[in-house]
């Protein structure tokens, strides 16, 4: 089973939903809904399974910062293989049960972190461009 979880598995699964993440990304209804779905596990995960997955909400906000044109600073295919992960994790038939105490988020997990991972130039790029925004908004405030 360890085997199950390498890396490569991970990238293969998001390559399998590359096309239909593709028909979401020009959907902003179908997107809210993923993303909708996505922050329903979340908030369901077990407090001992938050933390491994606590870099997905960004992913998530440069998902939807960039199909509502306000984040373009980024490679389409790069968007597409965020929701090509977040299209598995909503997956209610994944590879491991998610009821299954500790290691039924294994597969989901190793599919976020090798979304983060091959993104992480972009997602980063993302984080430096909402911490200058949320400065700037500071700043505006305060002069104002």
């Amino acid at each position: 089973m360890a085997n199950q979880f390498s890396a490569e598995w991970a990238k293969g699964i998001i390559d399998e939903n590359v096309r239909k993440a593709q028909g979401l990304i020009d959907n902003p209804e179908q997107i809210d809904s993923l993303l909708q779905q996505l922050q329903q596990k979340l908030e369901g995960l077990p407090a001992t399974a938050v933390k491994a997955f606590d870099n997905v909400p960004v992913m998530a906000q440069m998902v939807k910062s960039y199909v509502t044109r306000e984040y373009t600073e980024v490679s389409p295919k790069v968007v597409v293989s965020l929701v090509a992960a977040f299209v598995y994790l909503v997956k209610k038939d994944d590879l491991i049960p998610d009821s299954i105490p500790i290691v039924g988020y294994a597969d989901d997990l190793a599919v976020a972190g090798v979304a983060m991972a091959i993104n992480e130039p972009e997602l980063k790029a993302f984080a430096e461009w909402q911490a200058a925004k949320a400065a700037a908004l500071t700043e505006g405030a305060q002069q104002g």
